[in-house]
């Protein structure tokens, strides 16, 4: 209907520009989709490499928790020789006659 100059404003299909209309919606789903598919794998890559360098620096804990334990070992052992020692030594002096 014409009301005077004025004309009803267009039909949906009319107000869409061309340029929008020229890239159908399953070629953009397309894209996106394969976007989102790169973004994944780039993840997956960088997980990867995460979980590589979590092991790596797992392996290192467990070497350095056992050369703790291995250096605690030692200290005690130390320790108590030196206790030890010192006893027979407090023990010979003791028992050796006082010169003058």
């Amino acid at each position: 209907m014409c009301y005077g100059s004025q004309r009803l404003p267009p039909s949906g299909d009319e107000v869409t520009p061309p340029t929008v209309r020229s890239r159908p919606p399953t070629d953009v789903n397309t894209a996106v989709v394969e976007s989102l598919r790169l973004r994944l794998a780039e993840t997956e890559v960088r997980l990867q490499q995460a979980r590589a360098r979590e092991a790596e620096l797992s392996k290192k804990l467990r070497e350095m928790k056992r050369f703790v334990s291995v250096m605690e070992i030692l200290e005690s052992y130390l320790k108590r020789r030196f206790m030890d020692q010192q006893h027979q030594l407090a023990v010979l002096i003791s028992q050796s006659p006082v010169s003058k």
